[in-house]
């Protein structure tokens, strides 16, 4: 495998620290670096470069007019998961970028939602030898009854970055 890029190598700074601080330090650069991350305040529970996993709770802020999480926030949550396993591994001289971003509403959500998402290893290697390419990162979207209010379909693209 590849030296580690700079989020690979945040992530893993931030392992360095005692574990009450672990996803507070997370939590802040994460939201600090996408705006509306922070603003919905979606939380990492666990990124790796194979799996993250993200929570998004069901505060007034992100409802819609029945209560529950609104649909951008849905969508939100799953972008974020696949988001942010593809950037642990895209090469600093790339950009990742979402291309498709399709969700299909399947039923009403109950409480918070957790979005899983990973990467199989041949479509980690791809991202590190590709120079440009794409990539369907599998994700799931779980409420708190352990149903899936939705489904997605997340494709990535990396290219090389503009000088």
């Amino acid at each position: 495998m590849s030296k580690d890029n700079r989020l690979a190598r945040l992530v893993k700074k931030i392992e360095s620290y005692p574990t009450f601080l672990r996803k507070p330090l997370l939590n802040f650069a994460l939201r600090k670096t996408v705006k509306l991350v922070g603003t919905a305040k979606v939380e990492v529970l666990q990124l790796t470069k194979t799996h993250s996993e993200f929570r998004l709770q069901n505060r007034k802020k992100v409802q819609n007019h029945i209560g529950t999480i609104h649909a951008a926030g849905m969508a939100l949550i799953a972008e974020t998961a696949t988001g942010m396993v593809v950037g642990m591994n895209v090469p600093d001289d790339k950009v990742p970028v979402i291309k498709t971003l399709k969700v299909d509403f399947l039923k009403r959500a109950n409480g918070d939602l957790v979005a899983k998402a990973h990467l199989t290893e041949a479509q980690i290697q791809d991202i590190l030898t590709l120079e440009k390419g794409e990539v369907e990162v599998a994700v799931t979207v779980t409420d708190v009854e352990g149903k899936e209010p939705i489904e997605c379909q997340m494709i990535w693209a990396w290219t090389p970055k503009r000088r």
